[in-house]
């Protein structure tokens, strides 16, 4: 399941799940829209994982939570808590940071 924010309200989403990774993205980002599509394959292959998209310029208080300075940023919330965040336009980078949030 991909959940695309509409409100800034990525902390509401990850209370109410144990384990998210976010997609921290912005419209004019290239390297974004490229790493999209991967991002939402990965949640098709791990249904434990809520995973969010998140437009990094719309939501300042989302984009606190993992201390957003670069995109694409990928972050991994387990336990209501920021566990790791990467800013990466690699495939396997992305798929080593779902591993470990998968991997509790």
């Amino acid at each position: 399941m991909v959940i695309e924010l509409e409100n800034d309200n990525l902390q509401e989403i990850i209370d109410q799940n144990e384990n998210v990774m976010v997609q921290y993205s912005a419209t004019w980002c290239g390297n974004c829209r490229i790493m999209k599509p991967k991002f939402k394959k990965e949640a098709t292959a791990n249904e434990n994982v809520t995973f969010v998209i998140a437009d990094a310029e719309k939501f300042p208080e989302s984009r606190k939570l993992a201390n957003v300075d670069n995109l694409p940023t990928f972050a991994a919330f387990s336990g209501g808590a920021l566990k790791k965040q990467v800013q990466t336009n690699k495939y396997e980078v992305l798929k080593e940071l779902i591993s470990e949030v998968t991997s509790n």
